[in-house]
This record gives structure tokens, sequence and C-alpha cells, in this order.
């Protein structure tokens, strides 16, 4: 490695490493506008100058396009060098508007430090400005062109990063404008980070725009919940209110960036519509009385009935502390099993996801990106981890070939290779791909698990893509990413098997899946002796449970027969709800308790890979004051309490509820003792043998075949359908509204046109959906996005099988009303 001096100081770095990114590493802040890490050099804006004293190139250079020499002597404060740089911020700074007192981005802008560092702060041009007409770039981006210096930042990142084109950069000289072609709220989901990656104030937080100056806020490290991935960031709240989620570096992770559902999904927890009091019988009243309420009713159930009638929910959106108290006060009571999960389907893909995702495997966010070949597997990385669908564009601009084997008209910012096949073909597929993987033999006896796949390989019923099968065979460092929401624990299984394969032949391949909800991994940790609501329900229908405790979770809501649901929770004696929205099963409760969010408490999920975050509060809560205040000063009185203050953490109010103690041990997950708060360690992994459902490594499904025959698929999409950020009404412009996707072939067989009604009747009643007509996606397939007006909970099921007499063309309900409910048959 090359060894070089900076003003006196000598380090080693490695080979091809900028002379910019060498005097960082010694704590040398040169500074820079274009240059960015996620970006890398272009050398646009001039202002990184320094004086190389001894090398190749001698002289004034600019130090970001200049890569480091052995023996190189550079000057970073030669006289030469800082006027080069004054000089260069006089020229940016000829047309700015000086309105940093009315700015957003004045306090925290790179503009601002740069002039001060670099020595300007005396104006001698006196001519006219030059100025531009601004841009709606929709609800949640202010544009303010005026401000530019022409970095070329913003467009390098939309349209090079991200994969977008709908903002460019047009003129020449001193007329370069960077919008859009015309007016509009911008197509990319990731085009919050253009408010990050701006060194100026062009692109500002528009919600958050006069709220109040970054020293204002209370700001603090937080996680996303908004999907499995656990993107770090960093939140700020001013006045009890939440105002500003912005990207945290979290090199493993989500690096510089996160997409916009993760940046504006949070206005949950600032509604005026959130519920803050406790109730009992619809009566406000005290936390207190509501826990003494709750637990006297409990108690009285389990007297009468046994203890085994009682049941308590929690869902994957909970903290780790959260799901730890389920499962706690179900073991110290004698309880029923905890519940985790709505549907058996859902908690058996989880668990078998976790058993097989060994640490020789698992591959992290950035490892993604590093792959020669990518290959996923019943998944939607855009609809449902976002972030994931950047990582493959990296791979993808690196010359990774990407092929998704998915029934959904998947769409990705990157070329890619589609293969629409149902979702039932999946097993075979993945089946028919082992034979491109390289000489099977030479894995073998390797690992038993690999020989016991490759032993039952007969002729696949699926071909393999011949391109796949070309990448495949060059590939030394493949990666399998495979989804867990529409897939089941076979295709799940043989995604590991794959991996593994590959793995044992001396390739550096990986494993990464999706989960569902923010904590899918730390459920099935917590849930080892956890059943699905869905096998409860038999017992709820019977009259053998008599009372449920719903901890973050709700089941009228999203359980997908609504019908059923609400037959089963009329015959309970007793619900209790604890959570910090205003749900169905929140408004049915006998017994509510608020609860804080992960702004206000912190808490400890576990993402996808297995990766622990631990987060703290980064405000008290309560309600916030432009409510309290009906848009004007709040009530001058002084109080003892914060205003709607009473809610605490879900789990320390869970354990009031407990007759018996609930102890604080767990067994079920152990932190390592290095574990690092910001970025995250990966969780010792249990047995796999302790889960309640560990697959055969081997198993294989049925293929779909059977033309009599569809397969209904509720799904969800970047904006619209996750519980939380469906919530924002900066997201709303986005959401894709309530439809349901066919292939060509089956709308001509009913038949339909785009934009017809379709009926369906399915296990939980009869659903009316406008018909999107899409080319890209499987036959025999119907795909339903879980938008929050599309009432998919008639379906009975989010995967289910029907006939196709179950479809037909329904005729126009009324211009207001697209999506048509029926009762349950």
């Amino acid at each position: 490695m090359p060894t070089l001096t900076i003003d006196n100081r000598r380090i080693e770095v490695p080979e091809g490493t900028k002379v910019i990114e060498a005097a960082e590493a010694l704590g040398i802040m040169i500074p820079r506008f274009c240059y960015h890490r996620a970006l890398g050099s272009v050398g646009a804006c001039r202002v990184c100058a320094v004086k190389i004293v001894d090398g190749t190139r001698k002289g004034v250079q600019m130090s970001c396009m200049l890569d480091v020499e052995e023996g190189m002597v550079v000057s970073t404060d030669d006289p030469e060098a800082v006027a080069m740089r004054r000089h260069v911020i006089e020229w940016l700074m000829l047309h700015h508007p000086h309105d940093c007192p009315v700015c957003d981005e004045g306090g925290h802008c790179l503009l601002q430090d740069m002039t001060v560092s670099g020595g300007h702060g005396l104006r001698r041009y006196l001519g006219n400005k030059r100025t531009h007409l601004d841009q709606y770039l929709g609800p949640r981006i202010q544009h303010e062109m005026n401000r530019c210096i022409q970095c070329y930042r913003c467009v390098r990142y939309y349209r090079e990063f991200s994969g977008y084109r709908d903002l460019g950069v047009t003129g020449i000289g001193n007329r370069v404008y960077f919008g859009r072609e015309r007016e509009g709220t911008l197509e990319n989901p990731f085009s919050g980070n253009l408010i990050d990656i701006c060194p100026t104030g062009v692109f500002t937080d528009k919600p958050a725009r006069y709220f109040g100056r970054r020293w204002d806020l209370q700001r603090g490290p937080s996680v996303c919940i908004h999907c499995s991935l656990g993107c770090s960031v960093t939140v700020g709240a001013r006045y009890r209110e939440v105002a500003r989620v912005e990207a945290r570096y979290a090199k493993a992770v989500n690096g510089h960036f996160i997409c916009d559902r993760g940046r504006w999904g949070f206005p949950y927890t600032n509604e005026a519509s959130r519920p803050r009091a406790a109730r009992v019988d619809g009566e406000a009243t005290t936390v207190g009385e509501a826990c003494a309420a709750a637990r006297n009713r409990l108690l009285h159930v389990a007297e009468t009935a046994g203890s085994e009638a009682v049941a308590c929910l929690g869902s994957e959106r909970a903290g780790l502390e959260t799901l730890k108290a389920v499962a706690g006060i179900c073991r110290a009571n004698g309880w029923a099993d905890p519940l985790f999960w709505l549907e058996r389907r859902a908690r058996e893909n989880v668990a078998a996801a976790v058993s097989l995702l060994g640490d020789d495997l698992v591959l992290s966010l950035r490892e993604l990106e590093a792959a020669d070949c990518v290959l996923v597997f019943g998944a939607d990385p855009l609809g449902e981890a976002p972030m994931a669908a950047l990582a493959l564009r990296q791979a993808r601009r690196q010359g990774a070939p990407v092929f998704v084997f998915d029934p959904r008209p998947v769409e990705l910012p990157l070329d890619f290779h589609h293969v629409p096949l149902a979702i039932e073909d999946l097993p075979e597929c993945i089946r028919s791909l082992v034979g491109a993987a390289g000489d099977r033999e030479t894995a073998r006896g390797a690992d038993p698990t690999v020989r016991s796949f490759t032993d039952q390989l007969a002729e696949p019923s699926v071909p393999p893509p011949p391109e796949a099968v070309a990448a495949l065979r060059t590939s030394r460092r493949p990666a399998v990413v495979c989804g867990t929401d529409v897939t089941d624990a076979a295709a799940i299984g043989l995604a590991a098997d794959f991996a593994a394969l590959m793995k044992a032949q001396g390739r550096r391949a990986g494993l990464f899946y999706l989960m569902p909800g923010a904590n899918g991994f730390g459920a099935a940790l917590a849930g080892t002796e956890a059943a699905s609501l869905e096998e409860l329900l038999p017992r709820i229908e019977g009259g053998e449970i008599r009372a449920l405790v719903a901890v973050e979770a709700d089941p009228l809501g999203l359980y997908p027969d609504r019908g059923r649901i609400e037959a089963a929770m009329r015959k309970l004696d007793l619900l209790v709800v604890l959570d910090y929205l205003d749900t169905d099963s929140a408004a049915a409760a006998d017994v509510f308790l608020p609860s804080t969010t992960v702004f206000e408490t912190g808490g400890t999920w576990i993402n996808q890979e297995g990766r622990i975050q631990i987060v703290r509060g980064a405000h008290r809560g309560g309600i916030p004051v432009s409510q309290t205040g009906g848009g004007g000063h709040p009530p001058r009185v002084f109080m003892e309490e914060v205003p709607g203050g009473q809610a605490a953490a879900s789990g320390q109010t869970l354990t009031r509820l407990s007759p018996a103690e609930v102890k604080g041990a767990s067994e079920w997950v152990r932190l390592p003792p290095d574990t690092d708060k910001q970025s995250g360690t990966r969780a010792v992994l249990p047995d796999p043998s302790a889960l309640r459902f560990a697959p055969e490594r081997t198993a294989l499904s049925g293929a779909a075949g059977d033309e009599a025959m569809l397969t209904v698929i509720a799904v969800d999409r970047t904006f619209g359908t996750e519980v939380l950020s469906s919530r924002s009404p900066w997201l709303s412009a986005e959401e894709t509204a309530p439809t349901v996707w066919m292939h060509p072939e089956e709308a001509g067989r009913v038949p339909l046109s785009d934009g017809d009604l379709l009926e369906i009747d399915a296990g939980g009643g009869s659903l009316v959906l406008p018909v999107k007509i899409v080319e890209n996606m499987a036959r025999r397939t119907l795909v339903i996005p879980r938008h929050r007006d599309a009432a998919w909970q008639r379906l009975g099921a989010t995967r289910l099988r029907i006939e196709r007499d179950c479809i037909r063309k329904a005729q126009p309900v009324g211009e207001n009303a697209p999506v048509k409910e029926s009762p349950p048959r």
C-alpha cells in the first residue's frame, strides 16, 4: 500500500485511494461540494484544491480526482491552494441569494461551513444576480433553485445512483438548471435523499419547513421500523412532535441513504387521532385504573375458565422488549402459547428462514451490493423493502446481472431479467437452476444437507432461463435473495440449500432473506413455542379462549378473513389492547392502554439478517403543542405531567397486567458482549431444533399446473400498504389505487378490459376491484396490493387458490365506489 505525507503527517492507505479520502482518514477536512463518498469523484466544484509538493503531478490539483502515490507529499494549507479555494468559493457565491436566515438548511449547511473556512466573507461583485423560477416537486420536497452552486450532486444521485430519470439538468454555463421537464411530484421513492445530499438549501424538507433549526430539535439515533431491513435514522422532535427523520450512516446496512417510506412515514406518532388515554368499557380513565381493571378481569377469566383460556397476541412491529414481555407473561401465568403472527404460513416461513440463516451464508445489505450475480426468488424488493432495490441497483451498476423469479409485475430501478412464473412453480424453478451452479460432485461430502439436496434432483419441470445459467456458471460472488411473504417454506429452504451448494463449491455465495415487519426475526426467536392467530381461532370459536390481550397488534384490521375474525372477537369475554394506533381492535377493546412509539421509548430490533440494533427514545412524547394550543400558544398552565404523557412502553405496561411475576431474564435471545448499539451486531442464533417449525431442508412442493385454478396473492407495495407509513399524508400521492393485476391471457378469458371491475368470490366474502392488465406477471395469478382501502381482508387469506368460476366481470357500483364489500358467506 502506498505511503504519503499530508501536512507533514504520514499515512499508509490502500491503492486507488483518493487524496481527499486519505486526508479525511487523518482527520483533515479538505473543503468539498461535488465529492460524496457514495457518489465518488467528478471534479465539478473545484473547491478541493491542494498543493502537490512532491509527486508525479505537482502544483495545485483537485484532491478528489487524484489517486495517492508512493512518496507523495501534499499540502492543504499552501498559500497557493488556499487562494485557489477562496476564489472558487467567491465565484460560487456570486449569485447566491444570501437568504440564510429563512433557509431551513441554515446552521447545518455545507456551503456556510466551506465559505467561512475558505476565507470568503466580503462580497465584491455588485452586478445583478442570476435568478431562477422554482418548481413544484410534490408535497415532500421544496425547490429553491437560486441557492444552487452547480455541484451536480443531485442529478448524479438521482439518475446514476438511484436510477430514476424525471429529474435532470438543463442549460449551460451560468444558466444551469436542476429540475424536472414539467412540474410535478418526483417519481423516485428515494427522492428524499436529495435533501441530505444537497450541500446547500436547493432541496429542503417541505413538511418540516420553518418548524425549527437543527439545534432547536431533540435529536437522537433511531431505527426505521417500516420494513425488515432496520435502516439507521436520526429523528428530530420539537414541542412534543416528531418533525424530521433523516438518514444516519450505517456502513453495513443502509449506508448514507434511506427510502421515502422511512423518511416521511412518521406522522402516526403525531396524529390528533392517536389514542393517548386509557379506557375501560369506552370510558376514559387513568392508566393505573385501567391496568387494575384488566388484571382483575384476566384473573377472573383464568379462575372461571382456566389459565389456558387467556391468550396474548404480539406483532412483528413491536420491539424485542415487548416480544419478551408477551412470551414471559404467557409462561408466568400458564396462558396459551404466545402469538406473534396472524397466519400460520407467515409463522412457518419466518421460522424456516431464521433456522436456515447461518453466519456462513448471511449477507448484509452492503455485501449484497458487491455480488456479481443476484437471483431473487419470490420477492418484490421495491415493494417489500425499498432499500434492497437500491442495493440491487448498485450491484447492477458494477456489472452484476439480476434475475427476479416472481409472479408479480415487479418494478426495479435497474435493468433486470424478470421471470414471471406462478408462485407454486418457484421450488421447481430453484431446482432447475442448481444444474447451472457447476459440478455438484465438488460439493458432495462438504455438507450432509448439500448432499441430500443434490441427491434428490431429478429432471426439473420448469426449465432454467439460459441467461441465468450462463451468469451462474461464471459467477464467483453469487447472491440469493428470497422473500417470505408470498413464498412457502419449501422455496425458502431450497433457496438456502442453493446458496449453501454454491458456498461449498468455493464461491463467496450468500443468502439474503426479506421478512415481514420490522422485527419478524425477533418474533421468530421469541416465539419458539408460539402459534398463530389462524391456529388459535378454532379455540376462540369453540369457547376455549375467553380473553385476548393484543399488544401492538390489530387482528380486527389485518387478519385476512374479516368476517371470521369479527365473529370470533364477539365470542370473547374480554379484549385488552395495548397500542399507539387508533386501530379497529383498539376501538373494540374492553380495556385499552396507550403505549409509546420507537421515537419515545426506543427499544431493540433485529433486522432480517439477524443484526441487533439498540436505540433510545429521542423525546418524551405527549400531545404535540400544536394540538394542545389549537394552533396558537399552548395553555399557560403549570401541570405535574406532560399532556397525553400517560403512555408507557408496551412491555412495561403488559407486565402490570400479570397476576404472576414476569421474570426479566430471557433464554431465547442473547446479546454478544461486544454489541455495537449504533451499527448493530448479529444475534447469537438459536439451535434450529429449538424452533417450533424447523422445516426439512429438502422439502418440495407441487407445481401450479392446474389450469382450472387461480392463485390469489395479497402483497405489499412501496406506499399505501405498510401499517405505519400508510397514515402519512405526504406519501398518499405515491400510493397505487386499490386494484387487481391480471395477465392479458387471464383477462381475456373473463373477458375484461383495463379498468373494468372484477368480482372475486373468496373464502372471506366477495370483493370487487378495478382491473389493471399487465404483461409482466404470471398467468393463473391474481395480484392484489394490501391497500388500506382495498378491503382485501375479504379474501380469507393472503395467498389462496380459487376456481376460475369464482371470478367474473362486475357492473359499476357508482363513480365514487370502485371497491365493493359484501358479507362473508
